[in-house]
C-alpha cells in the first residue's frame, strides 16, 4: 500500500490567522467609528461656513455682527436678519435648530455653534454628541 501525503493547513497555522484578523479588527473598528463621526460633523461644518458667509454680509451692510433682535443663544435663522432660511440649513444629520449664535457687545466678534444633541434631522440620533463653532475668523474648532 502506498501512502498518500496530504496537504493542508494545520490547526496551529489557522490559529495564527484567526489571531492575526482579530488584532487588525481590533485596530480597524475604532479608527473606522472616528472617521464616520468626522465625515457626519462635516455637514455642520459646511452650514457654519454658509452661516459665517451671511453674517459677513451681514457686518458688510452694518458694520457690526450684532443685532438688537439678534441675542446670544437664539438660532441663526431667527427674525429673518441674516440671508439664511431654514431650508438652508436643514439637512441629513443636522437641523435649523442646532445652530445658535453668541456675539458680544462691541459687535466686533462672535461665534455660532452647532450642536447636534438640538437636531430634529432624519439621522440626529447619529450626532448627539457632535459640537462645532466657527468664529468670525472662520476658526472651526470641537465643542
Amino acid at each position: 500500500m502506498r501512502r498518500t501525503s496530504q496537504t493542508g493547513f494545520t490547526l496551529v497555522e489557522l490559529m495564527i490567522v484567526v489571531m492575526i484578523v482579530g488584532i487588525l479588527a481590533a485596530v480597524a473598528v475604532p479608527m473606522y467609528s472616528g472617521a464616520t463621526e468626522k465625515a457626519r460633523a462635516t455637514e455642520c461644518v459646511a452650514a457654519l461656513g454658509t452661516v459665517r458667509s451671511a453674517l459677513r454680509n451681514y457686518y458688510a451692510e452694518h458694520v457690526t455682527f450684532v443685532n438688537a433682535n439678534f441675542t446670544d443663544g437664539d438660532r441663526v435663522t431667527n427674525g429673518g436678519i441674516l440671508e439664511v432660511s431654514d431650508t438652508d440649513l436643514d439637512a441629513r444629520f443636522f437641523s435649523t435648530e442646532c445652530y445658535t449664535f453668541d456675539g458680544d457687545a462691541g459687535g466686533t466678534t462672535y461665534s455660532i455653534k452647532c450642536d447636534g444633541s438640538a437636531s430634529t434631522a432624519p439621522a440626529a440620533g447619529d450626532v448627539s454628541g457632535v459640537v462645532r463653532y466657527i468664529d468670525q475668523n472662520g476658526d472651526v474648532t470641537n465643542g
